[in-house]
Parts: structure tokens; sequence; C-alpha cells
């Protein structure tokens, strides 16, 4: 089994930045990409950013593309997502989420485990 724990988010003003975390526990071996998904309220829960294994190939919405980096440090087993120029419709609750096989992937059904998330709220 792996566990994630996201941390990080917060509220912060239109234009500001934010890192989020997400730490892997448990049987690190199996997991391969990882990504970040969000949901905003009343809204489906939607692809952000995506990491391959090694850290080499990245992938974003093209909503958040220039804003946002997605990286891995694979020696502490943690993802991270920094967020800059933030805007309010990035306001939404983010996870984390490893799948145990293959490369990274919008579909949420093609991932194996997932963190609680974490708010992130973007307003003045």
């Amino acid at each position: 089994q792996v566990q994630l724990v996201e941390s990080g988010g917060g509220l912060v003003q239109p234009g500001g930045s934010l890192r989020l975390s997400c730490a892997a526990s448990g049987s690190i071996g199996v997991i391969y990409a990882m990504n970040w998904f969000r949901q905003a309220p009343g809204k489906e829960r939607e692809f952000v950013a995506g990491i391959s294994r090694s850290g080499t190939f990245t992938y974003y919405a093209d909503s958040v593309k220039g804003r946002f980096t997605i990286s891995r440090d694979n020696a502490k087993n943690t993802v991270y997502l920094q967020m800059n120029s933030l805007k309010p419709e990035d306001t939404a609750v983010y996870y984390c989420a490893a799948r145990s096989i293959g490369n990274v992937s919008t579909r949420l059904a093609d991932y194996d485990y997932w963190g609680q998330g974490t708010q992130v709220t973007v307003s003045s």
C-alpha cells in the first residue's frame, strides 16, 4: 500500500504563489507516474499536472501551463507543485495521485493511490 499526504495549501491573493508538497510512504517502489488533480466546488475533478517516474517528462493542463511547475524528489519520495500567478479560478481542493504502472495519464481512473487533498483559495 501507498499513502500520500499533501501539504502547503492556504489562502493567497491573486497573483501570489504557493508550493504544494505530496509525501509518499509505504510501498514506494510501486509508484510510477504522479499527478496533481483539483476539484472546485460544484465541478468535476480535473487534471492539473503530471510527472513521469524519473521526472524527465512533465505534462500540464492548458489552464496552468506557464504558471505551474511540477517536480519530484525521489530521494525524499515527494512531488511538488509550484503555483505562480495564481488566479481566483485556481481555487479548489488539490489532490496528489500516484499510479503503480505506466506513464502519466490525465484520467482519474488510471490512478491507484490518492491523498486526502489540500485546499487552495485565491481571493483578495
